[in-house]
């Protein structure tokens, strides 16, 4: 019997690889200045302003990510055969075909709601507690200025009970399948990806559609005065507005190219 089969390893390797080819496409567009006019932090602000080294930041991530693979692994050898993703994809007829899209859609659906609740609830809960932000979260906010790859750079147990248990709450309450899981995790980590990539691109699609949840949305929680606000990941901002932890924000030109994120005063 082998240990780990060809579904779980893609579950536990394809976010991983996404992570790190997707992340450097945007290192390399960066450093060609191929993206300059749309950073919202300058170059020397990431050197100046930021408290990790990207040393750290890749120690840190690749930690995680590790941490990751082996509670991905763990819940899929503790669902076993019981999660298969609803309708008999096998089946020929164009009907059950098209059911079983709509049911994955569905459960694409369930998995995205269930993932944002957990981490807004939590996310706002290491802010709510100077303990838990201190000890644990405060490593995310050591990037002031933030830039692709470090969009997962989180303490250890920070990157467990926000990040690892918010997909496995995701995974098992949706009931995707593992092959509709490895997909939902790659668009996760890609916009995750987007939310700290530090430029705001007009063609990105992403950013179109989700428009009030992007990287200038996240940019806010990043400065000064905008850590308990908008606290919402990775797709909406709904408990934000329910909550009142929205901050609405404006997007102009900086002085000396490129962009950056302006704080207002208006509220959901």
């Amino acid at each position: 019997m082998e240990f780990i089969s060809g579904e779980e390893l893609v579950v536990m390797l394809a976010p991983v690889a996404v992570y790190w080819f997707y992340s450097g496409m945007y290192e390399a567009l960066g450093s060609s200045k191929a993206l300059d006019k749309y950073r919202l932090h300058s170059r020397r602000d990431e050197v100046i302003k930021n408290m990790a080294s990207k040393k750290d930041v890749v120690k840190g991530v690749l930690l995680q990510q590790a941490i990751q693979a082996a509670i991905s692994v763990a819940v899929l050898k503790l669902t076993g055969s019981e999660q298969d993703g609803g309708i008999d994809v096998k089946s020929p007829s164009l009907s059950a075909a098209t059911a079983s899209f709509l049911d994955t859609v569905a459960r694409f659906a369930v998995a995205m709601v269930v993932l944002d609740a957990w981490q807004y609830f939590m996310h706002r809960l290491m802010h709510s507690s100077r303990y838990m932000y201190r000890r644990f979260h405060s490593w995310h906010h050591r990037v002031v200025a933030p830039y692709a790859f470090a969009a997962q750079y989180n303490h250890p147990v920070d990157g467990v009970l926000t990040e690892t248990l918010s997909g496995a709450a995701a995974f098992l309450t949706s009931g995707l399948s593992p092959r509709a899981a490895a997909a939902f995790f790659v668009f996760a980590t890609v916009k995750g990806i987007d939310d700290h990539c530090g430029v705001l691109v007009p063609w990105n699609p992403l950013h179109a559609v989700f428009q009030h949840n992007n990287t200038a949305y996240h940019d806010v929680h990043h400065q000064l005065g905008g850590g308990r606000r908008n606290f919402s990941q990775p797709f909406f901002v709904v408990w934000d507005r329910l909550l009142g932890t929205y901050t609405g924000y404006t997007v102009e030109e900086r002085h000396g190219g490129g962009l950056q994120v302006k704080i207002t005063k208006d509220h959901v």
